[in-house]
């Protein structure tokens, strides 16, 4: 039972916290040039967040076990779109906390909890800034936000209460949760390189010049991208394992 209040908690504060960091960029105004630079920001928020905290943590929860029973995993690679790159990602983070979970192991459970949200934020507001920069209506980019901020929790609820003793056994043998960040950790750099930084450069999945004169990003706009990946690793440098 206090497994289970645990994971409840856990996913609520996800919940929350997800969908709230994206409701910002909705509830601030932004000029075409202004919303390309959040834009870029958000771009740059998705691959610092993959690069600085997901892998790594990741990387450690399989390096765990690696020397007792090393085992090799291929890499995945789907072409899908931003949000359901993004729902994809966030269901294996709900994986990854779910599985935890059922160790009953509360430093584990903490250790991924501090890792989801390090990057939950920065990817809900990616998200919307790059739906905002799309054109699609704010009802719209609203749904597409609750359908992300739901994805973790739903799933880690689903993976604790739907596992037995067999299968908990099972996934704490192959390491499901450094599987699942590192899945996710996939998706994001997916997510931000093919479908985000091509669109605000101006060359969308045509990988054509922009007609109205897009030739990639400005100065201005490769800072903010550099400053995108810093903010993960600044925020993760006091997060010990």
């Amino acid at each position: 039972m206090d497994d289970f209040i645990s994971i409840s908690l856990l996913s609520l504060a996800m919940l929350v916290g997800c969908y709230v960091a994206g409701i910002v960029p909705l509830a601030v105004n932004f000029s075409e040039e202004r919303l390309k630079l959040v834009t870029v920001l958000g771009a740059g928020l998705l691959c610092g967040t993959a690069l600085a905290v997901i892998v790594p943590e990741g990387v450690h929860a399989l390096y765990e076990d690696i020397l007792e029973d090393p085992e090799t995993a291929r890499p995945s690679n789907s072409k899908i779109t931003t949000t359901l790159g993004l729902v994809v990602h966030a269901a294996a983070d709900g994986v990854a906390l779910g599985a935890a979970a059922s160790t009953s192991q509360t430093s584990v459970q903490l250790i991924v909890f501090v890792a989801i949200m390090l990057h939950k934020a920065p990817a809900a507001f990616g998200l919307v800034s790059f739906l905002m920069h799309a054109g699609l209506e704010r009802n719209r980019i609203r749904k597409h936000l609750l359908v992300f901020a739901l994805a973790a929790p739903v799933m880690a609820m689903v993976t604790y209460l739907g596992l037995s003793k067999s299968s908990k056994e099972a996934l704490s043998e192959v390491n499901a949760t450094g599987v699942a960040m590192l899945f996710s950790a996939g998706t994001f750099l997916y997510v931000a390189t093919v479908h985000v930084l091509p669109e605000v450069g101006g060359m969308g999945h045509s990988h054509k010049p922009d007609p109205t004169g897009g030739r990639g990003l400005s100065r201005l706009e490769v800072a903010a991208l550099v400053l995108g990946c810093l903010i993960p690793l600044i925020l993760s440098v006091g997060h010990q394992h």
